[in-house]
């Protein structure tokens, strides 16, 4: 009986450790490979870069007015995602450099300064930040740049370089009769002193005798144009900043004596000036916005952008009522 016993448990373990021994595989299967975590999770799209511009005007006059207006549409009109923080100097150069010393504390990727004291006061804040600059007659004579064709350095841009010497031809046949010629303009800005001597030059070319009547400050507007009557048949006045914002007051004067003023840009004739051809100071903002596009969309260096001249035809303005109170015959071929 015992023996019967024995065999039966037998039986059994060995049956058990059968039945064990089919439960478990033959080797274990290798881990399976983790993929690398994601830097960002799957299907999430990166941040769009956000930029920063800021713009120091030196003041408030429709050609300035144009210029930043078309280079903000410029930028408005590009992929970049932009915010513009628009600062305007009141006519005071000590209020740019505090502007610009603010734009560079405030670390904006881009300065866009607009007449040639807001982008002397940004090149003097820094050496670093990008700077584009408008409405500058001669960045080389400024000392903003090494020379147009390559600037070097950190700043660019574009000049409202005026045609000169086709608005003094533009004088010359409006006033055909006229002698002696003012040039009147303000005597510490430097886009005014340039396109004065270049404009000297064009008028002497013609045969006419040319006097030069500058002011220091508003203040002085109305005398100085009171000076010039009964002694200039004639007056012709460049894209000069403190003349622009007072070209009523000098119109006010001349109109009446009968002194027609050849107007370096069309928003003084708008004012009261009497002829131009001038340049289009909304396409000058266009071309900027789009060195400034090159610069924080493409990466490209700002020292290697060359200046840039209005690309835009020269547009003849003419201030009807005025040309009406002076009794002049336009041309046929300037209408």
């Amino acid at each position: 009986m015992k023996k019967i016993l024995c065999i039966v448990l037998s039986l059994m373990l060995a049956l058990s450790i059968v039945a064990c021994a089919k439960q478990q595989p033959a080797t274990l299967p290798a881990e399976a490979p983790q993929p690398a975590t994601p830097d960002a999770p799957a299907g999430e799209i990166p941040e769009e870069k956000i930029y920063t511009i800021g713009i120091i005007q030196l003041t408030q006059h429709a050609a300035l007015d144009a210029a930043c207006s078309g280079f903000v549409d410029g930028i408005n009109a590009s992929d970049l995602n932009v915010i513009i923080d628009i600062q305007n100097a009141q006519g005071e150069q000590s209020i740019c450099s505090t502007i610009a010393t603010k734009f560079v504390n405030d670390g904006v990727d881009l300065i866009l300064a607009i007449t040639t004291p807001a982008a002397q006061s940004a090149a003097q804040a820094t050496k670093d930040i990008p700077i584009l600059i408008t409405a500058v007659t001669d960045p080389v004579s400024a000392g903003l740049v090494l020379s147009n064709e390559a600037p070097g350095g950190n700043v660019s841009g574009t000049s409202d370089m005026n045609p000169v010497a086709e608005q003094a031809a533009l004088l010359y046949k409006l006033v055909p009769e006229a002698k002696t010629v003012g040039i009147m303009y303000h005597s510490s800005e430097d886009n005014s002193i340039i396109q004065a001597n270049l404009a000297r030059t064009a008028l002497e070319a013609l045969g006419l005798t040319v006097q030069e009547y500058t002011v220091a400050d508003s203040n002085d507007v109305q005398a100085v144009t009171q000076s010039a009557v009964g002694k200039v048949d004639a007056l012709y006045i460049p894209t000069d900043n403190l003349l622009a914002d007072t070209i009523a007051t000098v119109s006010m004067i001349a109109t009446p004596a009968g002194i027609p003023i050849i107007c370096g840009e069309s928003n003084m004739v708008n004012g009261g000036g009497t002829a131009t051809y001038g340049i289009s100071y909304k396409q000058l903002g266009l071309q900027t916005a789009a060195q400034a596009i090159k610069i924080l969309g493409e990466g490209v260096n700002v020292g290697t952008i060359p200046i840039e001249y209005c690309n835009a035809d020269l547009e003849l303005v003419i201030n009807p009522d005025i040309i009406a109170q002076l009794g002049i015959t336009v041309p046929a071929d300037l209408k």
